[in-house]
């Protein structure tokens, strides 16, 4: 009975031993798991938002050209052609005083002769005469003139972006300058500037 005894106290102890080491066993795997579960939840926090570097930044222009009319007032001056266009009054009045100076001049049939060749001098100088005092008479108006301008301003639509991310050379086009380096999500698209 004695021996029985014993030997229950050594299986009594080996499966303590047994139970604790077990127990051991499950602390220390616990222990490792939230380690390596504090390690992954930090993996993520540690990796953080990912920045890409920029190498190049290109403006886009854009030209836009607005038309506008412009008026100014402007002074014109109008020239009327004078009223007797032909001269005939000077024509008929050179006429009758060269006419009257030949029939003063000439004498018998000559008189006559002298009279025609009198009127017709006369009234071609009269003519000259009246043609060098004869001016159009000028009148000034003041017209609204209007023309068609067109403007341009030039302003900037965008920006084509070049980064480098893991050793991959990629090109996007943002909204504004992002400065050097970019952020980045899942490597390849560019979300927001990092200064």
């Amino acid at each position: 009975m004695k021996r029985l005894v014993v030997n229950a106290l050594h299986v009594g102890v080996a499966a303590t031993l047994a139970l604790g080491l077990a127990a051991c066993n499950r602390s220390a795997s616990a222990d490792a798991g939230a380690a390596n579960g504090s390690a992954s939840a930090a993996a993520p926090q540690s990796a953080g938002p990912q920045y890409a570097k920029v190498v190049s930044v290109t403006p886009i222009h854009k030209t836009v050209t607005t038309p506008h009319q412009v008026c100014r007032d402007v002074v014109v001056n109008h020239t009327e052609p004078p009223k007797d266009q032909h001269r005939i009054a000077g024509t008929a009045i050179g006429a009758v005083a060269g006419g009257l100076l030949g029939h003063l001049v000439g004498g018998g049939r000559g008189k006559t002769l002298a009279t025609v060749a009198g009127a017709a001098a006369g009234g071609y100088a009269g003519n000259r005469i009246e043609a060098a005092h004869q001016h159009g008479t000028v009148t000034s108006t003041v017209e609204r003139q209007c023309s068609t301008v067109s403007d341009s301003t030039t302003k900037t639509v965008g920006y084509d972006v070049k980064y480098v991310y893991d050793g991959v050379t990629r090109t996007t086009r943002m909204d504004h300058d992002p400065g050097d380096r970019v952020q980045v999500q899942q490597g390849v698209i560019a979300v927001s500037d990092a200064h």
